[in-house]
């Protein structure tokens, strides 16, 4: 399965940031391009550990099942309008898409030097690397879909 801890993949995710613009229309849900790319960057964030999120009540029940459904194969990912952890939400104006892309684009560069071999998400729980990986790549793959890139 694809993993944004793969170069080759880190490249093309890189390549259709930089398709994005602001004449880039959402398929579904309310964000704006600007504010999708800027709520991407939020997550790559905490996964870099630099966003704390204490562990959610229900994901603590079903967070296990949830990882497994979404990671299944290569056919499942993210539904659309997925909940999103208020943390992640971005409600107000952005202004500088390319400030934002630029951002997004480094913290993805970065993946190729992610030095951890575990991780804790807020919902689903203990992950692996490989797990959050292939989640990583399914979250970027998921909006970029929704702004058809």
């Amino acid at each position: 399965m694809k993993s944004i801890f793969d170069n080759t993949i880190r490249e093309e995710i890189v390549d259709r940031i930089n398709s994005l613009s602001d004449k880039s229309k959402a398929k579904w849900g309310k964000m704006t391009v600007a504010q999708m790319v800027k709520h991407c960057s939020r997550c790559e964030e905490y996964y870099y550990g630099n966003i704390k999120v204490k562990r959610s009540f229900l994901g603590r029940i079903f967070g296990k099942r949830a990882i497994a459904s979404i990671l299944k194969d290569e056919t499942t990912g993210i539904n659309k309008n997925a909940p999103t952890r208020p943390q992640f939400k971005v409600t107000e104006p952005v202004l500088d898409l390319a400030a934002e892309k630029e951002n997004w684009k480094q913290l993805i560069t970065r993946y190729g030097t992610f030095p951890e071999d575990n991780f804790t998400h807020w919902f689903f729980g203990k992950m692996t690397k490989n797990q959050l990986g292939e989640f990583i790549y399914k979250h970027s793959d998921h909006h970029l879909r929704q702004f058809g890139v």
